[in-house]
């Protein structure tokens, strides 16, 4: 990352860093709208991402960053939509709020448990016991879709082969378990 980038961000001039803020705002919210959020929601994930991104700075953490400010502002950002998504998915409201008239009636009904198959059940048992690091990488590939370069931006892997032959590694290390 360029090293004048990092340092308007430690420097405390709120022109600079609000030059910063700026650069990426309009961008990131336009990329955002694909998740579905709302302009609320990305606009505090953007401000959250962006102090991340500073706070990094200020320690030191982009001085051996290889990605541009806005890619890694991205990979910050992305990782909390992430986030905010599967926060969301776990405090569904069911309420319906429909308007009811006399003429209409509200309709009960049941939401059936889908059962897991013995492989699933297989694989949740054996992923609990991998280790921290294959957990977070398996979890970023799969659960979340991220491609091998920005799981590359997120984490401190040097670069996309590490990141390749880890997760195989981590594959062959479930299946070898769950052969077990």
């Amino acid at each position: 990352m360029n090293i004048e980038i990092i340092k308007k961000f430690i420097d405390n001039d709120p022109k600079k860093i609000s030059k910063l803020y700026n650069s990426n705002r309009d961008s990131f919210l336009n990329f955002g709208k694909k998740y579905g959020l709302n302009y609320d929601e990305l606009s505090d994930i953007y401000q959250e991402s962006f102090i991340a991104l500073r706070k990094h700075a200020i320690e030191g953490k982009l001085n051996t960053v290889k990605s541009t400010l806005k890619t890694y502002l991205f990979g910050i950002g992305k990782y909390k939509i992430y986030n905010e998504l599967k926060n969301k998915k776990k405090h569904i409201s069911y309420e319906i709020n429909l308007h009811i008239t006399d003429s209409v009636l509200p309709i009960e009904y049941e939401i059936e448990k889908e059962e897991l198959t013995i492989e699933q059940q297989l694989l949740r048992t054996y992923f609990k016991k991998l280790g921290k690091k294959c957990k977070e990488l398996l979890t970023l590939s799969f659960s979340r879709g991220l491609t091998n370069d920005e799981i590359v931006e997120m984490t401190n892997y040097a670069n996309n082969s590490v990141v390749r032959s880890q997760k195989s590694r981590c594959i062959k290390t479930l299946k070898e378990m769950i052969k077990k």
